[in-house]
């Protein structure tokens, strides 16, 4: 039971990111014709030069462009340097306005993220401040015009995974999972959204298993998750199962059965949530793929005639 509430109240977060595809080419240049006419020059001459090599396959995109100036002042950034002014994600400004001081901004330059550093109504990143007008914004891309370049001295290094030294056993215990939420143990929780679960209702059996292997003892972001090679595998907390990493197309894969579909959901200092549309099983053969896909489908039906013959609420408590 107890798994089953922890589980359950990760599920309220509500997802605010999608992954489907990455963006379409047109808005890329739509996006460099309306630089050059907001007078970010620079960025717009060195924005198709790098679209291919350094922009992402994502649905979304946030570009910090520096002024003419500071491309005047400084030179040709080097091409760490630029990724350090893309972020894989939308952060149009009242979002950045949202997040308190100290908080972190991935960036495609591996390993390093931008802190907000705002104070009062002014939003700033590293310590430089946010035009408070978008360049550029439809929703997936976001522009937005800063005065200077980024210091990368000044971002914040990724930590290491954190991952847990593995337990003497060979495998975790339910036990050592749910402690990790007390002791705040570094944790990544992909989250099988709200539906999904609705389903097992009632099969105590199955919550902890679920849990288990959703559960992995190490922070893993969705900056880490994209980066990884295709075919790592992450230990979770259940015995022998093991979350693998690929990619298909545009989405990032788990165990080649679920993608992504809310990454990033909530983040802290020990803790990463991704939110799942679906329950990662063991990749063990077509055949138990099937066959549980068959029992879902058969528990859905069932709830749904018993909730249409009673009358009464499909929410648990």
């Amino acid at each position: 039971m107890a798994a089953a509430k922890v589980l359950l109240s990760i599920l309220l977060f509500l997802s605010f990111f999608s992954f489907s595809s990455s963006l379409p080419t047109e808005t890329l240049r739509q996006a460099a014709i309306i630089l050059s006419n907001s007078g970010y020059l620079s960025m717009s001459l060195t924005l198709p030069l790098v679209s291919n090599s350094l922009i992402p396959h994502s649905p979304s995109l946030t570009i910090f462009s520096p002024s003419d100036t500071a491309f005047t002042q400084s030179g040709q950034p080097s091409l760490s340097l630029l990724q350090l002014h893309f972020s894989p994600l939308s952060f149009p400004v009242n979002s950045l306005k949202t997040l308190s001081q100290g908080a972190q901004i991935p960036t495609l330059f591996r390993n390093y993220s931008l802190t907000i550093t705002s104070t009062g109504d002014d939003v700033s990143l590293n310590g430089v401040k946010i035009k408070g007008s978008p360049v550029y914004d439809d929703g997936s891309l976001v522009i937005l015009g800063v005065d200077r370049f980024f210091d990368p001295g000044s971002g914040v290094p990724r930590q290491n995974l954190g991952c847990s030294a593995k337990a003497s056993s060979g495998y975790y215990s339910f036990n050592e999972a749910s402690r990790g939420f007390k002791d705040n143990t570094m944790l990544t929780i992909f989250a099988p959204d709200d539906e999904v679960m609705r389903i097992f209702h009632g099969n105590l059996s199955e919550y902890s298993s679920i849990f288990l292997k959703h559960v992995v003892p190490c922070k893993i972001t969705w900056g880490d998750l994209v980066n990884f090679d295709d075919g790592v595998v992450l230990e979770t907390y259940l015995k022998g199962f093991g979350i693998t990493v690929s990619t298909s197309g545009d989405k990032l894969m788990l165990n080649d059965q679920i993608s992504v579909s809310s990454p990033d959901i909530y983040r802290n200092d020990w803790l990463v949530i991704h939110g799942l549309q679906g329950i990662l099983l063991e990749p063990e053969n077509e055949y138990s793929f099937l066959m549980m896909m068959m029992m879902m489908n058969f528990k859905a039906a069932k709830i749904s005639k018993d909730f249409s013959l009673s009358g009464s609420s499909c929410f648990f408590t």
